[in-house]
């Protein structure tokens, strides 16, 4: 099988590509490096069966020979680089998403495009099930991001409808694990960083907001079964267990060994309060479960992290806290006020 992946340098995208080069697929990644990092293919620049194209896909999308398949990841997707880059958030989730629905028509290859659970905004459901049409905000602070992901499911929906593409919409919870950017943004990555540098953990809001995080491994394997299938979603992916942002960062001291002590702020305008996805129709329809248990998946991208010492020390003033305007005092807390709420 012949696949092109876009955004294949991010996080999610280069093991994408790894876990299919291992089986044996070839595999054509392209990335701008706008938010992906070369370093992330690297190691697999000496496999004839993998190409890396740098190019922007908003811009242009063209590709000699057959192709199978198009696993469309190409997009900013922690806030700090959508709000850095919103335009182009916009423009990758339009006409990016446009063009490789067009290269899709063109070689008759499955296309599955990587949503997010954003689509579902501060969801007045819960569990949130791919039925729950979402509670967003179309102009607020995450709206490029977010009405990005709508158009693009809304588009490919069109082109399934209308051009017979074989369209696949897999929608991806909270995930983690090695390859994130210690400055990313992203609350387990903005933790981990923290704790190892010594610096307070920022918890926004009152630590009882919850997410549901699912290591990148599974999220991968179900990123595979919905291109082997047919089935045209969109299906939640994602680790069902939740866990508040409070117990997040005490997972997170202790498995480091940090004494870094907890900052609350002021949560940031639309920033969801519960987020835990239903699995059913990926459970039924793709025979997907997640396996790695948070605390399994933490310890994996912990030993990451330190691995990369010179990326994390750099990254402390990027995931200090007060990044938003108008936060609130600070409320400090010791480790025992965390382990005890």
């Amino acid at each position: 099988m012949r696949v092109l992946v876009t955004g294949g340098a991010g996080f999610l995208g280069s093991h994408l590509c790894e876990a299919l080069l291992n089986s044996g697929n070839t595999v054509v990644c392209v990335d701008d490096l706008s938010t992906g990092q070369a370093r992330n293919v690297e190691k697999f620049q000496t496999n004839p069966l993998f190409t890396f194209i740098n190019m922007d896909v908003s811009a242009e999308l063209t590709l000699n020979g057959p192709l199978d398949a198009i696993a469309h990841l190409a997009s900013p997707a922690s806030p700090p680089d959508y709000h850095r880059l919103p335009l182009e958030t916009l423009a990758v989730g339009s006409r990016g998403t446009e063009n490789a629905l067009r290269l899709a028509r063109e070689k008759g290859a499955r296309f599955v495009l990587a949503s997010t659970s954003e689509i579902y905004g501060d969801p007045a459901v819960h569990p949130q099930t791919e039925e729950y049409w979402g509670n967003v905000n179309s102009i607020g602070p995450r709206s490029v991001y977010d009405e990005a992901k709508r158009f693009a499911e809304a588009i490919s929906t069109a082109y399934a409808r209308s051009c017979g593409v074989n369209v696949g919409i897999v929608r991806i919870f909270n995930t983690f694990g090695p390859r994130m950017r210690p400055g990313d943004g992203r609350v387990v990555s903005s933790f981990i960083t923290q704790a190892l540098n010594g610096s307070p953990l920022t918890i926004y809001g009152d630590g009882t907001q919850t997410r549901s995080f699912c290591y990148v491994d599974d999220l991968i394997r179900g990123i595979i079964a919905m291109i082997l299938s047919d089935e045209p979603g969109p299906i939640n992916l994602g680790n069902p267990a939740e866990h508040t942002m409070l117990e997040l960062a005490q997972m997170v001291l202790e498995i480091t060994g940090s004494t870094s002590v907890i900052e609350f702020h002021q949560l940031p305008v639309d920033d969801p309060t519960r987020r835990q996805p239903d699995i059913t129709r990926a459970s039924t329809l793709l025979g997907w479960l997640p396996q790695v248990p948070t605390s399994v998946g933490l310890d994996l991208t912990v030993s990451f992290f330190k691995s990369q010492p010179l990326e994390v020390r750099a990254a402390a003033k990027t995931v200090a806290g007060a990044q938003f305007e108008g936060a609130a005092a600070r409320i400090r807390s010791g480790n025992a006020l965390a382990k005890t709420a």
